[in-house]
């Protein structure tokens, strides 16, 4: 059963990423189009080509390798400086030359007269910029949208002042996870007698309506005396005891330990559903750490090339496709999940997939859209100022001549991939 419940994880998510690269590319298309902008070709995938279907002058249609996806968008390179489109001059000055000239070339072998009004770089400035980020923007936009359903139609899991389990020993969050010794102290919890479905409502007068409430507490508490309030089959009871002092986590610094008050008791946990300001909460969140992940990627990257070559590999290091599949195999099975749980660990990851895919492709290199939206608004800037000064307009800025840094970070990016999907079928990232 678990092998059958692993595989519709894997295909979920496949389909999901396959939809929203089909939307980030739609998102590209649909202002193209209101633009007037020739589109020829709208496909999901790279490579062969597995189907596709002509409505109008564009071609939609799937292609064999599911790693991405691209919108045709005719005249995106401007001719060259006084060259009529249809006759873009060919040089052999050099290689990087000859590669620009080329490229232009195929730009526009299949323009007509009738196109020229409708080709890319001639739209306004603030066009280019809708149409180049209209795509990371819809997977903004459906990152909004799955974390919507996971927290305001599923919930967020939300710790309660009901205790789930009362620990025998007070030891430090270095040594969680062993078991306790006839040397360690007995938790102040259980020395106060509380037991599992106690529901703590008061800690030395203060009421408490939520476990955040009440671990603040606890921890400022030190080794003093507490009154804890508490109900047990609907009997109101108060005990008092000292808390313990113990070095845990910093709140505001995990990466610190700090000596506080501690009680010993774990929450139960419940799915309690969030308003609009709690997902705004999760998607800063996402979007910090999304970021965090762009800016060290190319120190990880070594991590995940050492790892594929019998390396230890970083469960939270980068991961491809391939294995961000496997990972959507096991979250659905890890732990015996509810269906509402997987469905909701499913969503949750490709929430973050489209982020990353949002914040990735606005980095502002070319062929990255983030190369073209910086392209446009350099073109906004130099005719803004040449128009303050009273100079000639400046004219259309010609991309072309980032090809050559196009092709570098195309490159780059394509070895990353290779590598990342070798590592993830050699020495895959397990979450179990």
């Amino acid at each position: 059963m678990n092998a059958l419940i692993y595989t519709l994880g894997v295909v979920a998510f496949i389909i999901g990423v396959a939809v929203s690269i089909g939307l980030h590319e739609f998102g590209h298309m649909y202002p193209a189009k209101k633009f007037g902008i020739k589109v020829t070709q709208f496909f999901v995938g790279f490579g062969r080509t597995v189907w596709s279907t002509k409505r109008g002058e564009t071609e939609y249609g799937f292609k064999s390798i599911p790693l991405g996806g691209y919108v045709k968008l005719v005249g995106m390179l401007p001719p060259a400086k006084d060259a009529d489109p249809h006759e873009v001059r060919k040089t052999n000055t050099g290689l990087f030359t000859q590669l620009i000239s080329d490229a232009r070339t195929a730009e526009y072998e299949h323009v007509d007269d009738k196109d020229l009004d409708r080709l890319f770089y001639r739209k306004p400035w603030w066009q280019k910029l809708i149409v180049m980020a209209g795509g990371p923007m819809v997977n903004i936009v459906i990152a909004i949208f799955l974390f919507m359903i996971v927290f305001m139609g599923f919930g967020a899991l939300t710790p309660s002042t009901t205790v789930e389990s009362v620990s025998d020993c007070a030891i430090s969050d270095s040594e969680a996870g062993r078991t306790c010794t006839p040397d360690d102290p007995i938790t102040p919890a259980r020395k106060a007698g509380l037991a599992p479905g106690d529901r703590l409502t008061s800690f030395n007068g203060t009421k408490v309506a939520s476990w955040d409430e009440l671990t603040t507490l606890i921890r400022a508490n030190g080794s003093r005396e507490a009154a804890i309030g508490f109900e047990r089959d609907g009997q109101a009871r108060e005990v008092s005891v000292a808390t313990s002092v113990l070095a845990r986590a910093d709140i505001s610094d995990p990466t610190r330990t700090v000596d506080v008050g501690f009680l010993g008791v774990s929450p139960t946990q419940s799915y309690v559903r969030q308003g609009p300001v709690y997902v705004a909460s999760v998607m800063g969140d996402y979007v910090r750490g999304t970021a965090e992940a762009i800016v060290h990627l190319p120190v990880r990257m070594i991590d995940v090339t050492k790892a594929a070559f019998g390396g230890q590999r970083d469960a939270n290091g980068p991961i491809s496709v391939v294995g961000a599949s496997r990972v959507a195999g096991e979250i659905v099975t890890v732990d015996d999940p509810t269906w509402a749980e997987r469905i909701q660990r499913v969503l949750v990851l490709l929430a973050g997939l489209n982020l990353f895919l949002a914040l990735f492709n606005f980095i502002p290199l070319l062929p990255l859209d983030g190369g073209h939206i910086a392209g446009a608004l350099y073109e906004a800037v130099r005719r803004g100022f040449a128009k303050l000064r009273g100079q000639p307009d400046p004219g259309y800025v010609d991309v072309a001549r980032m090809l050559p840094v196009a092709y570098a970070v195309g490159g780059v990016l394509m070895l990353m991939s290779v590598i990342l999907i070798y590592a993830d079928i050699v020495n895959p990232v397990s979450i179990s």
